[in-house]
């Protein structure tokens, strides 16, 4: 049995709803990408979908993309990544194709069609690079992972449908950790797959078993420099934080706080403040009320939709939830 630990403790919380094309905010953000300390937030919201930029300051910069079917344009975005120069990488499973910009949103190219041939994509979800800019696609559907050049010239591929090591059902997100190896959502297998950067199979970690360290539908997880690994656990609408040898350490509910952008619109509009005042955010719920969704809906500060996770140079652990249109950040 693993000892539990405080390994990940509250900072603070980015965010508030935005279900407009521009300006601040999020609409169900599901992944961001980070970048010369700057956050590029991928929004799936229909009709808005689009990259907000902000930082950990929560100045608002910018927003790039739009919904729709042309170049640089999203109709179901999944995963975003940045190269180590600052271009943008935009995987949308509706078009089968990676959409790549500059570090200030200019829109440059983009590659992939659909299929089941080596570099082709069918549903792409996740996208991730590598300390050399070699760029590792989740082909969703394939129920692979591809690996390409940074201009989408394919160099290999790994795994098949199944539930043994090294195959996958459904995988959703992917990343490379800081201690260098990849880390593949399997999604439908309710578990964490770790490879290295050729597609080696290394080892499992979670699993759906009925205990304190299994998953449910996991959509991304990340690795900090020490090997520890945090997964948003969406099902269970948690984040679950493992050891490097795989032993469940701890798990994250969410301690969510107002951001400055929340703060500053209550202090605009004195009426929702008022409410906001009298009303019980934390609740005792019906017993009905038995399931990791039903009781996120209902408690504001805990997380409801985790998509995401990313981990950045500065020990800092951003936990994005696509329902409650924010990031939990961490000190790790």
């Amino acid at each position: 049995m693993v000892t539990q630990i405080e390994k990940a403790t509250y900072n603070k919380t980015i965010g508030i709803t935005n279900n407009n094309p521009l300006g601040r905010g999020f609409a169900h953000p599901v992944d961001m990408a980070i970048f010369n300390d700057k956050f590029y937030v991928l929004n799936k919201h229909p009709v808005f979908a689009r990259v907000g930029v902000c930082n950990y300051k929560e100045d608002y910069i910018n927003e790039f993309g739009t919904y729709g079917h042309g170049d640089g344009q999203f109709w179901l975005p999944t995963g975003i990544t940045s190269s180590s120069t600052g271009t943008i990488l935009v995987c949308d499973e509706h078009h089968n194709r990676i959409s790549k910009f500059s570090e200030d949103g200019t829109y440059l190219s983009n590659w992939g069609n659909h299929g089941s041939d080596a570099g082709q994509l069918n549903g792409p979800s996740g996208i991730t690079v590598d300390m050399e800019d070699n760029v590792y696609v989740v082909d969703q559907y394939n129920h692979r992972i591809q690996k390409f050049s940074l201009n989408g010239d394919f160099i290999t591929t790994w795994g098949e449908h199944g539930e043994k090591k090294s195959q996958f059902d459904h995988p959703w997100g992917i990343s490379v950790g800081l201690d260098g190896y990849v880390y593949v959502t399997d999604w439908g297998n309710d578990r964490i797959q770790k490879f290295d950067t050729n597609g080696s199979f290394i080892s499992v970690i979670g699993g759906p078993n009925k205990n304190e360290g299994s998953l449910n539908k996991p959509a991304k997880a990340a690795a900090d420099k020490d090997g520890y690994v945090y997964v948003a656990d969406w099902g269970n609408e948690s984040v679950k934080i493992y050891s490097p040898e795989g032993g469940h350490v701890q798990s994250l509910r969410g301690e969510a706080t107002l951001s400055k952008w929340a703060q500053e619109f209550l202090d605009a509009n004195p009426d929702e403040s008022t409410q906001r005042e009298i009303s019980n955010l934390k609740p005792d719920l019906p017993k009905h009320f038995n399931t990791p969704y039903l009781i996120s809906t209902q408690i504001e500060a805990y997380f409801w939709g985790p998509s995401s996770v990313v981990i950045d140079n500065n020990s800092k652990l951003y936990v994005i939830e696509s329902s409650r249109h924010r990031i939990q950040i961490y000190n790790i």
